[in-house]
């Protein structure tokens, strides 16, 4: 079988409370607009299971939702852009939600072309 063409790219995820409230949907439609507009796409993933330490100490169970886009570039070449964009992207969810427990997540996939 013959190898099949691989190409890079650069995946931001952000996993989120899945609560119902107003100010999480709102972030949610929010975010996928932003990475649809800026990237071309979004996938988001709804009523998972997980869990996390509080700031106090204690495991917390939780539902969460996972939003993510995958980027056409290199990490290594634009790993500047992609740490500021994350960072941003963490500071406005935070701000939106005032939430302790939002990770936003950067790695490196392939794609078969």
């Amino acid at each position: 079988m013959p190898s099949l063409p691989l190409s890079e790219k650069v995946r931001i995820e952000v996993y989120l409370p899945d609560a119902p409230k107003v100010a999480y949907w709102t972030l949610l439609n929010e975010l996928d607009l932003e990475f649809t507009h800026t990237f071309g796409g979004a996938t988001t993933i709804r009523g998972m299971a997980g869990s996390y330490l509080s700031v106090a100490g204690l495991p917390i169970k939780d539902r969460v939702s996972l939003i993510y886009t995958d980027i056409s570039a290199s990490l290594t070449k634009n790993l500047a852009f992609v740490t500021q964009y994350a960072e941003k992207l963490k500071r406005a969810v935070f701000a939106a939600l005032q939430e302790e427990s939002v990770l936003v997540a950067v790695s490196r996939v392939c794609h078969v072309d």
